[in-house]
């Protein structure tokens, strides 16, 4: 069993007594209007665990407030009373609805818990505390139990007008992100993979927000304050939410974590769509904007499908673009395709010494033959990454 490999949370003298949530004054959304996850297509809201604010979970974990939702699991900050310290409570829709699909993301766990620890990669991967099944009312649901972080590099992204990163903060994201996938292809013989293109397609298909790697690259909190506050506020201030079912159901709305005082370093998540290396690969993986030659080719792909995945990744939030259209122009009958070099499609950067430091490290990654790439550890020594740190 994996949770017998998982480390127990140190015990801080008193156990953490429950906080009273019954604030009552909260705007009572009309039942009729949908919020959260009910927006997703395909939404079955008998598949969701009924999670409360305020429960206590497993005799240890109390939920104080909702991070964020999807279309297979909800996301929780909640209070370990036994190990005195804020987690984040992973709960996944109902077991049977997700099929082997339900264990994907805890089968990544295990060849990393059973890693040699020495690697610089390690804490640049998001840790798994705990893990374990919660009685719903119609069936188990899967819950993982993680460090809280605070926003993806994406949303960090978005906050800036013209959605770019400076050199510095991409040169310590790229720094971060090769030494975890260097852990995770050379300790761990697992490949990220990122998204998989179903849930790409999906999102297109409904208006959705499109899912990209960045997502995947979230920021570390060394504040503890930002939860405490996160708590107070639902104390005195509970969020709007909505009764259903005859009150047999509550939907939150979600609530941000505020900007920590000490933000930490970037973690790669999201293990649901990884798999193993040492197996053979074939089948479709990643959105069409990112998918690696060899991916559309239908041919045995291996580590390197991550090292392209970078590269497209960071031309998107270094250029504010995307380098590909993932469009076959001859499928959405174009009459004519305008042939950029890639040289010419770097506009951003001042300084030719500059931009060409910065070219030759895309051109590692952006190998059409795969075997071609560099490896994640000698793209983390690269010497524009190691000039703008």
């Amino acid at each position: 069993m994996l949770s017998s490999l998982l480390r127990p949370l140190p015990l801080f003298g008193r156990r953490w007594k429950p906080l009273n949530f019954s604030n009552p004054n909260f705007v009572r959304i009309p039942e009729y209007h949908k919020i959260e996850e009910e927006t997703l297509p395909g939404y079955i809201a008998s598949q969701y665990y009924p999670t409360r604010i305020g429960e206590v979970i497993k005799e240890r974990y109390q939920v104080v407030g909702k991070l964020g939702f999807g279309s297979t699991s909800t996301a929780w900050l909640a209070r370990d009373m036994n190990g005195r310290r804020y987690v984040m409570l992973k709960i996944f829709v109902q077991a049977w609805s997700m099929g082997q699909q339900v264990d994907d993301e805890l089968k990544m766990y295990r060849p990393m818990e059973q890693s040699p620890k020495g690697h610089p990669g390690r804490d640049a991967v998001r840790t798994l505390l705990d893990t374990f099944y919660t009685e719903g009312p119609e069936g188990k649901h899967r819950c993982l139990v993680h460090p809280p972080l605070w926003e993806s590099v994406l949303t960090f992204l978005r906050r800036n007008p013209v959605e770019r990163l400076p050199s510095p903060v991409i040169a310590f994201v790229l720094q971060r992100l090769f030494l975890a996938l260097d852990y995770l292809h050379t300790e761990c013989q697992i490949i990220h993979t990122y998204w998989f293109v179903a849930r790409y397609i999906l999102s297109c298909c409904y208006d959705l927000l499109t899912p990209l790697p960045a997502d995947n690259i979230m920021l570390g909190i060394n504040d503890d304050s930002v939860f405490s506050d996160f708590e107070e506020k639902e104390l005195q201030r509970p969020v709007p939410r909505k009764e259903v079912d005859m009150n047999a159901r509550t939907v939150y709305m979600s609530r941000d974590l505020r900007m920590p005082n000490d933000l930490g370093a970037p973690v790669l998540c999201d293990f649901g769509s990884a798999v193993l290396g040492d197996k053979y690969h074939s089948e479709f993986i990643q959105p069409n904007i990112y998918r690696a030659p060899e991916v559309i080719l239908g041919v045995p792909w291996t580590y390197s499908v991550d090292i392209w995945n970078v590269e497209c990744m960071i031309w998107d939030i270094y250029e504010g673009g995307s380098l590909f259209t993932g469009q076959d122009p001859e499928f959405h009958n174009q009459d004519f395709v305008i042939l950029v070099p890639f040289e010419e499609r770097e506009t951003t950067l001042e300084g030719e010494e500059e931009r060409e430091a910065f070219l030759r490290l895309m051109r590692k990654m952006l190998q059409w033959e795969f075997g071609k790439r560099s490896s994640a550890k000698e793209l983390s020594e690269d010497k524009w990454i190691h000039k703008h740190l």
